[in-house]
């Protein structure tokens, strides 16, 4: 039995092996595999965040500015909500109707 025969009997089993549904499934599931984790934890998915002793801000709009958002003025508010007359209710979680 000389090399080239060896050869060929190897790739003639790799061949009929490759073929076989059990295989191609596992192949496919290792390759389905390794491209989520590529696209699940690869560089392009990392956090942008900073350390805690950074990322101290006063207020919700110099953080919301620091993370490169648009801030608008909110409407200025009443003064105080003025009482309802009448007895004090609580309010019905579920109302029942008869």
């Amino acid at each position: 039995m000389d090399h080239s025969m060896a050869t060929d009997r190897f790739a003639n089993s790799m061949s009929s092996a490759l073929r076989h549904p059990g295989v191609i499934a596992l192949i496919v599931a290792g390759l389905t595999i390794a491209a989520m984790l590529i696209v699940d934890h690869g560089p392009w998915n990392r956090a942008k965040t900073q350390p805690a002793h950074v990322a101290m801000y006063a207020t919700t709009g110099e953080a919301a500015h620091a993370a490169g958002a648009k801030v608008l003025p909110t409407e200025p508010k009443s003064p105080i909500e003025p009482e309802r007359p009448g007895p004090k209710t609580s309010p019905t979680v579920n109302p029942v109707t008869p």
